[in-house]
């Protein structure tokens, strides 16, 4: 009986895997997209949100039917419900990777404000930080999941210095605001999309120590 239920419960690990591959590439083709103002390469991002739309329907589904199914002890429990929860926030990064494509495809109608090198560099470091939940997930691994912890630092750093790059813009031309405004759209995008990532390593750490952990300046 164990065994069974532990080949359901890898199935669901497999099926995980594959939605947080999804989202990785959406991101990555994103910040392409951005950097080379492609906005053929944005809508292959848009459309791929509703893959990842289907995926968490389908996995929510499967999750269900074995809690409803099996009686699991606790660590499966504290997996399933893991699962259930990234589930909603990788739905959610998928949208947010849409958003930036949106956004590039607004942004490639004009000639670009500058190059685009930090922005795209935000979205090539939340590629590792997916690499690091699906490492985290299918091989267990607590120090790549609080990894994940320290990635979302950078992430923040780097959207502050976006963020102040750009108002400097809009103080000195006038002419820029416009532009200067999608382009924090994609930078809060980028960051939000790190909180949700942060937000699975924090249950991932649950599921596999039954302790909740989160960073000091989140607890207050």
């Amino acid at each position: 009986m164990r065994e069974g239920l532990d080949r359901e419960l890898n199935r669901i690990t497999e099926q995980t895997i594959r939605m947080i591959s999804v989202v990785r590439e959406m991101v990555d083709k994103s910040a392409k997209a951005l950097a080379e103002q492609d906005p053929r390469l944005a809508q292959e991002v848009i459309a791929q949100d509703s893959q990842v739309d289907a995926l968490e329907l389908q996995i929510e589904s499967d999750v269900v039917t074995i809690m409803a199914r099996q009686a699991l002890v606790a660590s499966d429990l504290r997996f399933t419900f893991t699962i259930i929860k990234a589930l909603t926030d990788l739905e959610r990064a998928g949208d947010y990777a849409a958003h930036v494509a949106e956004d590039v495809i607004v942004l490639a109608k004009e000639p670009p404000l500058k190059n685009y090198i930090t922005l795209p560099d935000i979205g090539r470091r939340l590629t590792l930080m997916l690499d690091l939940v699906s490492k985290a997930i299918a091989e267990r691994d607590i120090e790549a999941a609080k990894q994940i912890f320290r990635r979302d630092d950078e992430i923040d750093g780097l959207y502050e210095e976006v963020s102040r790059e750009l108002l400097t813009y809009m103080m000195e031309d006038p002419r820029t605001i416009t532009k200067a405004l999608t382009l924090g759209r994609v930078a809060r995008s980028y960051e939000r999309l790190g909180d949700h990532l942060e937000n699975i390593s924090e249950r991932i750490i649950y599921w596999l120590t039954g302790k909740m952990e989160k960073k000091p300046e989140d607890v207050f």
